[in-house]
C-alpha cells in the first residue's frame, strides 16, 4: 500500500473517499477495495494470504483469486498500492 501518511481514508456511506497526497487525486472506491488497503497495510502480503485473511476478516463470501488479483491490479493502476 501506499505509505499511510500518505493517504486520508474518509468513509462517506457505501464509499470510501482515498486522498493521495503525492499525487493530489481523490479516488472514490467501495468494497472490497477498502477492505484490501486495510488488510494490506505497508507490510504487504502474497496474493494467498491476503484472500485468506480477507476471508477471516471480513464477509466478502468466496474469494475468487483472479477477481482479487484484478481488485489489486486496480489499486496498483491508481497508485494506492505497489506491487512486489
Amino acid at each position: 500500500m501506499a505509505r499511510a501518511e500518505s493517504l486520508r481514508i474518509v468513509h462517506l456511506d457505501t464509499f470510501v473517499a482515498v486522498y493521495h497526497r503525492t499525487s493530489g487525486i481523490t479516488h472514490l472506491i467501495t468494497a472490497p477495495a477498502p477492505e484490501i488497503l486495510a488488510t494490506l497495510g505497508e507490510a504487504g502480503m502474497t496474493l494467498v494470504a491476503l484472500a485468506d485473511r480477507l476471508a477471516e476478516d471480513y464477509d466478502l463470501g468466496d474469494t475468487d483469486a483472479a477477481a482479487l488479483a484484478a481488485r489489486l491490479e486496480e489499486l496498483v493502476a491508481a497508485g494506492l498500492v505497489s506491487a512486489a
